[in-house]
């Protein structure tokens, strides 16, 4: 019995230790071959530079989708027992790039357009459809003539709105009405300024919205790591007239791919803008409360 006991002792050591073996044996393989995968991987990404670098047309997009409904019959616990309700919502970020040794031509589009709905059965007064809540349209053409890698003299178009609602009332459109200069240290980085821009600005009736003469400033860094893309646009425009007509937009998206281009996203934005701010409370430029401006979408992302 003391001998059958020993014998498969040793036979359970034997297998655990050959099962140990075989373990490290695989791990050692797998390491070998992930080295090489990051080798080759490497190499990828280098040739896949010097093809960004290539002059031409570069082109392409990315976004979020984001909502959600809902049907309600009988809750008591809330104010409307009876209601559906939905939130559906998208953004864009699209661009068109000609990137040649002498100049370039950069177009950007963001866009981000969301619909809310809160139908109360018991109410048929309310309304039941979707109705506009966030409502985002901007448009950016940029022209440089390069001084060198660096720097390039250029003239830049921006024009930005509502399409939903109001649609150009308030409109904004900067123009470039001298020489500018746009700054590109990096690949990813591009840096206007441009001294001499006219901001036009588009309403009906009698507003308190005024175009004027001042700076343009705008910053924008789009880059891609790995499976994370991202991107931040700051405009700003400072009135050389009034510091009340001056106004800011920072606008921030990012991606995550999970699963060929589909993944997920969050977009965000921020802005200050005292015209709108008094137009909106309908007081003066100088009494209106200049609340921080903002919103956000969270959904599915997707990349083309």
């Amino acid at each position: 019995m003391k001998t059958k006991f020993i014998l498969s002792l040793i036979l359970v050591l034997t297998f655990s230790f050959g099962f140990s073996q075989t373990k490290e044996e695989l791990q050692k393989q797998k390491a070998e071959k992930q080295a090489e995968a990051d080798k080759y991987q490497g190499e990828a990404n280098a040739l896949q530079a010097q093809i960004d670098a290539l002059p031409g047309w570069r082109v392409g997009a990315f976004g979020t989708i984001g909502g959600s409904l809902s049907q309600f019959s009988n809750w008591y616990a809330q104010g409307a027992p009876n209601n559906s309700s939905g939130s559906i919502g998208f953004t864009v970020n699209a661009f068109a790039n000609k990137i040649e040794d002498k100049y370039f031509w950069r177009n950007s589009l963001n866009l981000n357009l969301n619909w809310t709905k809160l139908d109360d059965e018991d109410n048929p007064l309310d309304s039941d459809d979707f109705e506009p809540t966030t409502d985002v349209f901007n448009l950016t053409s940029l022209y440089g003539q390069r001084l060198n890698d660096k720097w390039a003299v250029s003239g830049l178009m921006e024009y930005r709105t509502t399409l939903l609602n109001n649609f150009n009332d308030p409109g904004y459109l900067d123009l470039g009405v001298g020489v500018g200069f746009t700054w590109t240290p990096i690949t990813d980085l591009v840096v206007v300024i441009h001294p001499a821009n006219y901001n036009f600005v588009f309403s009906s009736g009698d507003t308190v919205f005024d175009s004027s003469f001042g700076a343009k400033i705008v910053a924008d860094y789009t880059k891609q790591l790995g499976k994370v893309k991202f991107k931040t646009n700051l405009s700003a425009f400072q009135s050389y007239e009034d510091s009340d007509l001056s106004n800011w937009t920072w606008i921030n998206s990012f991606s995550y791919t999970l699963w060929k281009g589909i993944g997920v996203g969050f977009d965000f934005g921020l802005r200050s803008n005292r015209q709108e701010a008094a137009n909106f409370q309908g007081t003066t430029l100088e009494a209106a409360d200049n609340d921080l401006q903002s919103y956000y979408t969270i959904g599915l992302s997707y990349n083309f």
